[in-house]
């Protein structure tokens, strides 16, 4: 049996961010009252918006697809966009799938520019590849398959645009890298002026570093240069432990076996035993490496497993129902997989389906030897909470040594965690009080967050997590002096700083 199917079985959300997207704004009403109404409707005749949280519903001036390659005429053409939108007095945001869960890729009033394109062209000698800035992880593994090899580094579902990743630092769980950013060799991106640079760690690179987790606040990006490597087949290997020992476990398995080439990790998220059992699951390649077979996609299994899933809400007997297949079914029936097949799995077939909730993410970046501490501040704040955490997935993320607003100034552990909430008023105060409560925890053992997610935080928070911030800001305001790039994160936190 396939690993996709045991991974469909076990109900995990790949082994990373994923982010739900495409439904449709809906609220419901009922005594705690709606989080937004019905009757939301644009602003000055706009278009109305959303992302993936479905609580960001924003009124904007123009939205535009383009789907070409990035040839001329596609630059001239946003370059066109930019001037009509700096004309008319609005920002302007460049997005994929708005898969981000507070505004991040949305321009409030403004021009929305959507890229999804196809374009790719690998260097096998060189193992680098170069896409256009709207293509799809989808459509990267499909064409590097074809050829043998592999991303060194995606986000964990293949949903999400490749520009994108990198304007939010994305990380996935191929291990031993950084964020995705760390396997960009250069970028190209038309400026506020309209001039197209090409950035990289040795031409211009003060703009790459900024760009990389710059949330589109810098230019627009219109093609990327990343690293590939050689597919390969793995096969797993499964650890049970305590989740306190975690963090430091990961680091030690990392440290002591250069072949492990993706690992992540879970643990119990039932409320009688909550974080007390963790799992690690490790990939090695196989010795007989013939034969790769192409990359498969989520099939039948992996939507049969949306409702195990989504039947643990409310459910601590579901929860271990769901945690007995991870931890003992799991080794049974896990199989060997391809690299490009264990990322091949989009966020959509865990879909809840259910108008009155929506899926919102946390993540958190702890040392490995504070992993412990951590499971402790979270065993006070979230069984305490009105919220239904449904997964936890670990992963291990490199020093980043570029991007100005990095979130790994050392070895960290991801912690990703996914919520159902209920789309109400109570639900978002209860959400944005543990939200907060859990950041101020984090910084204090020496964390931090993840910036794409709902806009909980204080200010004061978002400067102590990111201590750069306010340098990004004063130099963000001399690459756009006319804040053409604008968007909830810009307005909310950046923008005041």
């Amino acid at each position: 049996m396939g690993r996709l199917t045991r991974r469909a079985l076990l109900a995990g959300v790949s082994a990373g961010v994923g982010i739900y997207a495409g439904r449709a704004l809906l609220a419901p009403t009922g005594a705690s009252g709606p989080v937004f109404p019905f009757d939301v409707k644009p602003e000055n005749g706009g278009i109305l918006l959303n992302d993936a949280s479905e609580l960001s519903p924003t009124s904007v001036a123009r939205h535009i697809t383009i789907t070409a390659d990035p040839m001329t005429q596609t630059v001239e053409t946003i370059r066109g966009l930019m001037g009509e939108a700096r004309s008319a007095s609005q920002s302007f945001a460049a997005s994929a799938a708005r898969h981000s869960m507070g505004g991040q890729s949305l321009a409030k009033d403004g021009t929305v520019l959507t890229l999804d394109q196809q374009w790719l062209e690998a260097d096998p000698a060189a193992r680098t590849y170069r896409v256009a800035a709207g293509i799809r992880w989808s459509t990267v593994i499909a064409k590097l398959d074809a050829i043998g090899f592999s991303p060194a580094v995606m986000q964990s579902n293949n949903d999400f645009g490749v520009a994108s990743t990198y304007s939010v630092n994305a990380h996935g769980w191929p291990v031993r890298f950084s964020g995705c950013g760390s396997t960009v060799r250069s970028v190209k991106m038309v400026l506020a002026d309209g001039t197209l640079v090409s950035c990289s760690r040795s031409e211009n690179a003060e703009l790459f570093q900024h760009a990389m987790g710059g949330y589109g606040l810098i230019g627009v990006i219109t093609e990327l240069e990343l690293d590939m490597v050689p597919n390969s087949r793995l096969a797993p290997t499964f650890e049970h432990l305590a989740g306190s020992d975690l963090g430091t476990r990961f680091a030690q398995v990392l440290d002591e076996d250069s072949t492990v080439q993706m690992a992540y990790g879970r643990l119990d998220v039932s409320l009688d035993r909550f974080f007390e059992d963790g799992l690690l699951i490790s990939y090695r390649p196989v010795a007989d490496q013939s034969d790769i077979q192409a990359a498969t996609g989520s099939g039948f299994i992996s939507r049969v497993s949306r409702e195990i899933f989504r039947r643990q809400v409310g459910s601590d007997w579901m929860k271990h129902t769901r945690w007995w297949t991870e931890t003992s079914l799991g080794p049974f029936i896990a199989g060997e997989a391809t690299r490009n097949s264990l990322m091949n799995e989009p966020v959509v077939t865990l879909d809840d389906l259910d108008p009155l909730r929506t899926d919102i993410l946390h993540e958190y970046f702890v040392a490995p030897s504070r992993f412990a501490e951590f499971i402790a501040l979270c065993r006070d704040v979230i069984p305490a909470s009105f919220q239904q955490l449904l997964n936890v997935t670990l992963r291990y993320v490199d020093i980043d040594r570029d991007s100005v607003l990095a979130y790994a100034f050392e070895p960290r552990i991801a912690a990703v965690m996914l919520f159902s909430q209920e789309k109400t008023v109570r639900g978002e105060k209860d959400m944005a009080r543990m939200t907060r409560e859990l950041i101020e925890r984090v910084l204090a053992i020496g964390g931090t967050y993840y910036l794409p997610y709902r806009p909980h935080a204080s200010v004061d928070q978002l400067v102590r997590a990111y201590p750069r911030a306010a340098a990004f800001a004063a130099r963000k305001r001399e690459f756009d002096e006319g804040l053409l790039f604008r968007n909830h994160l810009w307005d909310a936190y950046l923008g005041k700083l």
